[in-house]
């Protein structure tokens, strides 16, 4: 029943516009119709519960059966969500705001949240910090996050009038990251997605992702980012590709070598994890986004609801998901 109800509420908010527009770059990809490559979509969406955007990303139209049911697909990763992440629980992490009071200890950096601040305490925290970053508490994908100079604010009740009006209720002190992450790119802060699962006994990293931002503020997919996985030393092994599958084996506006990369830190990741994802025990699958500063690695966020980073095929040369490996550790 819960399979079902998934795939209705997806196919409710599905974007058959885009849907038709992906369909039309397969085809000149592939060279196949893009009636077929529909079709193919719809029945991969029920055989594997993948969506169009899954097809599309992890290449479906290369695979055959065998390989497509190696793939951690939407349908999937819900599943997963569903049977590990308890609903009464799961607000300390679609909460921002209540995610940096639960996990204060691993954020690194200071914030207020408008609706519980006083307007001195507000003045303060902007007079204390050169840029600040203002978030959507209840937002996903990086929507709704600005970047604002502080000494650029020249009317106090606008900025508090606005903020709110946009549900941009947490203020956050603005991440000074690792001189490495900067060299990638410098204008946004580059974050890992580490996704972990907590079995009750031991907190197993399943993938480490490394996203960078290219031409905007935010290294988010849907920004115009791009990302690339990470072997489980934290070095990079393949090209990052972005939402219109360009690889990049070097970052295209600063040049910096991806493929190869070393994420520093990466032992320190590793360990404040392994405290951080047993927090909240009731939530045992999650895909944290951290960031690396000078001395330490920091949370940004907690996903409770993550997806799944997965390759393209066309990048690595291999055909096989990550399904494979998340069931050595759980049960799906």
């Amino acid at each position: 029943m819960g399979r079902i109800k998934y795939y209705f509420r997806r196919l409710k908010a599905l974007d058959y516009k885009n849907m038709w527009r992906i369909a039309g770059v397969i085809s000149k990809e592939t060279g196949k119709f893009r009636l077929f490559i529909l079709l193919d979509m719809i029945g991969c969406s029920f055989i594997y519960q993948s969506g169009y955007l899954d097809y599309f990303e992890f290449e479906f139209y290369l695979l055959n059966r065998a390989e497509r049911k190696t793939f951690i697909t939407g349908g999937i990763a819900n599943s997963i969500i569903v049977k590990y992440n308890q609903k009464e629980f799961r607000h300390k992490f679609a909460d921002k705001s209540e995610f940096n009071k639960v996990f204060r200890e691993y954020i690194g950096r200071d914030f207020v949240d408008l609706r519980e601040s006083s307007d001195d305490l507000v003045k303060a925290f902007l007079a204390g910090h050169d840029v600040v970053m203002a978030k959507v508490t209840d937002s996903l994908m990086g929507y709704g996050v600005e970047r604002f100079v502080t000494a650029e604010i020249e009317d106090f009740e606008l900025f508090k009038k606005e903020r709110m009006e946009r549900r941009q209720f947490l203020i956050e002190e603005y991440f000074v990251q690792h001189e490495a992450m900067s060299s990638l790119y410098p204008e946004s802060v580059n974050t890992l997605r580490m996704i972990t699962f907590f079995d009750g006994k031991d907190v197993h990293v399943l993938e480490g992702v490394l996203k960078i931002g290219n031409g905007g503020h935010l290294d988010n997919f849907g920004a115009g980012g791009m990302y690339t996985v990470l072997d489980d030393g934290g070095k990079v092994l393949y090209p990052a590709f972005d939402k219109d599958a360009v690889a990049f084996k070097k970052h295209p506006i600063t040049g910096t070598e991806i493929v190869g990369f070393q994420v520093p830190l990466y032992n320190e990741i590793v360990e404040m994890l392994d405290r951080a994802a047993r927090e909240v025990p009731q939530i045992q699958y999650v895909g944290w986004d951290v960031a690396i500063g000078q001395k330490r690695p920091s949370l940004i966020e907690g996903n409770y609801n993550t997806g799944v980073f997965q390759m393209k095929p066309s990048l690595t040369g291999s055909k096989e998901g990550l399904l494979p490996k998340f069931r050595k550790v759980i049960d799906i």
